[in-house]
């Protein structure tokens, strides 16, 4: 959901929403990413016990390379290929291949499939037509006994002039997601936090949708 300095047409936009779309983004040699853990992480998880983390929508991998520095063992997982091979080269050159893995899948038809972790989480990751309740429901059956999901995403705001409409709709309060957590997940932060950001020499003032719950040991 970036392109700063450029407007989309229609079929740049909808693209962004598909593989293809990211695969050729990652295609040529300039980092997209700063490489910096997200704020919201690195306020939700400094506190916690290093275990098993799942990043989903893990892009270039700089998420995952905090965990694994902060202890973590880390799969990284997104849909683009050419997004998860720059991601494991730069865990390579950061040191810490040793504790991180890779896994390309979707989050739309996330599964899984027996796995669990300590920590699920997931930034700006922005479905189309309301669908990141369905994601977090997905996520959310990835979390062990007692362990923490973590989900932030850009929320509703004007800071975003470049976007179209169709990624508008794909953005989201913290309060929306909280019908895709089961039962047995108790909610600890439902908020927008603000951020401040610059966008080609433009400062902005933007918040982080952040829902962080717990799953009941």
């Amino acid at each position: 959901m970036s392109g700063h300095g450029h407007h989309p047409t229609a079929e740049e936009a909808a693209a962004l929403f598909e593989p293809p779309g990211w695969d050729e983004r990652y295609s040529g040699e300039e980092k997209i990413w700063s490489g910096n853990p997200n704020a919201q992480l690195v306020a939700e998880v400094a506190g916690l016990t290093p275990g098993t983390a799942l990043d989903v929508g893990c892009g270039e991998g700089g998420d995952v390379i905090w965990l694994a520095r902060q202890g973590w063992r880390v799969t990284g997982t997104d849909f683009s290929a050419n997004g998860l091979a720059r991601a494991a080269r730069h865990a390579e050159q950061a040191g810490v291949a040793d504790r991180t893995e890779w896994w390309q899948v979707d989050a739309r038809t996330f599964a899984a499939d027996g796995r669990s972790y300590d920590l699920v989480t997931s930034h700006f990751l922005h479905p189309p037509d309301g669908g990141m309740v369905e994601v977090t429901r997905r996520l959310a059956g990835a979390v062990a006994p007692g362990g923490h999901l973590l989900v932030v995403g850009h929320a509703p705001s004007e800071g975003f002039p470049h976007l179209t409409a169709s990624h508008r709709r794909a953005m989201f309060v913290a309060e929306e997601l909280l019908p895709g957590l089961p039962d047995d997940f108790e909610a600890l932060v439902v908020e927008q936090r603000p951020r401040t950001v610059t966008r080609d020499g433009v400062t902005l003032d933007i918040h982080d949708s952040t829902l962080l719950a717990r799953r009941a040991s």
